[in-house]
């Protein structure tokens, strides 16, 4: 496997499970979007209210995988949090209501008149009126694929170095990379397989976002808040602040227009004083459908890819990684929703 960011981190762990044997080669790249994204599941989202794709079977999965690698790490990442909404007009507001009556969205949906914002009524400038969220959480994903990669290490399961296309030999019955052979290859390499001259023909995006850790020790938030900007409880008084998102990016490093535009965004909201300890940036491996990249290339079925995770990948993640994992072990047929074969395009044109 190639990439152990979030995507071969819960492959990897789906593979073992299955009795299969794993072996990663990942470069541990300080701007992987594992290492700067909050982690956040969010079952509602849009300005229209609507339900996360597949929400509904991919809550459960998240809430048994991630506890299972907890256990299997003896860490603690997956953290319950409804989500607060900021509302900021009557339409808003109306809207939510009716979306919260709905049957299909009562799981999920608070209706406004019965939601106590806590803490963020004294400390945060209040919008015209909130909603929440049932069932959201926040998941330490950076923290899960740094354990995990000590696992590995210690098992002797993972490489630290960058991968060298030049070095990977197609044979009749699988693949050799550096006297390494296996059935399949599977590429999880986030924003880095535009340049995968297998799979650079996909029709990736990339979405830059930035995002500020805050220490806002007189807080006490405990859930999250969407008001303009995510404010997302870590640990220790610490907040994740974002995220910014930007499709026309030249670079992935920390640019001062964020990190203003964030500072700014949060200034207006917050009564508290608060400190910036890092400003985080990373591209998104976002897909033009926004729905996962899973399936074998159309001309060398030894050579696999999950990516494609992009903003919600940690609800994504586990579904897709043991769907996958099931296409590769138990012969399953792959889900036509997530199959890259669904644009139709030919690698070699």
């Amino acid at each position: 496997m190639v990439g152990q960011g979030l995507a071969g981190t819960l492959i990897a762990h789906f593979l073992l499970e299955a009795g299969q044997a794993v072996h990663l080669i990942d470069d541990n790249y300080p701007r992987a979007a594992t290492k700067v994204a909050a982690g956040i599941i969010n079952p509602v989202t849009g300005r229209r209210y609507v339900k996360s794709w597949r929400i509904d079977d991919l809550i459960p999965k998240a809430q048994q995988t991630y506890r299972e690698l907890e256990q299997k790490l003896n860490i603690q990442i997956y953290h319950p949090r409804p989500v607060l909404r900021a509302l900021f007009n009557n339409r808003e507001v109306n809207d939510w209501q009716a979306r919260a009556f709905d049957p299909a969205y009562q799981a999920y949906m608070v209706p406004g008149d019965e939601v106590n914002i806590g803490r963020y009524a004294e400390h945060t400038v209040p919008a015209f009126d909130y909603g929440e969220l049932r069932e959201g959480a926040q998941v330490e994903i950076g923290t899960l694929a740094e354990h995990y990669r000590q696992w590995l290490i210690n098992a002797g399961l993972l490489t630290e170095a960058a991968f060298d296309f030049s070095q990977l030999q197609l044979l009749d019955q699988g693949v050799e990379y550096r006297g390494i052979r296996a059935r399949v290859v599977v590429f999880c390499e986030g924003a880095k397989s535009k340049a995968n001259p297998y799979f650079s023909y996909l029709p990736y995006e990339g979405n830059k976002g930035e995002a500020l850790i805050t220490s806002i020790p007189e807080a006490g938030f405990e859930r999250i808040l969407k008001h303009r900007i995510f404010v997302v409880p870590l640990a220790d008084g610490r907040y994740w602040i974002g995220s910014t998102s930007n499709n026309f990016h030249t670079d992935d490093l920390p640019s001062e227009k964020s990190r203003q535009y964030l500072t700014e965004k949060l200034d207006e909201l917050l009564r508290l004083p608060y400190r910036t300890e890092e400003h985080r940036a990373a591209i998104r491996p976002t897909i033009k459908d926004r729905r996962p990249l899973l399936g074998t290339h159309p001309e060398h079925p030894q050579l696999v890819i999950f990516n494609g995770l992009g903003t919600k990948g940690a609800s994504l993640g586990p579904y897709w990684a043991q769907h996958l994992a099931d296409v590769l072990t138990r012969g399953v047929p792959i889900d036509p929703g997530v199959d890259i074969g669904r644009f139709g395009l030919n690698p070699s044109k």
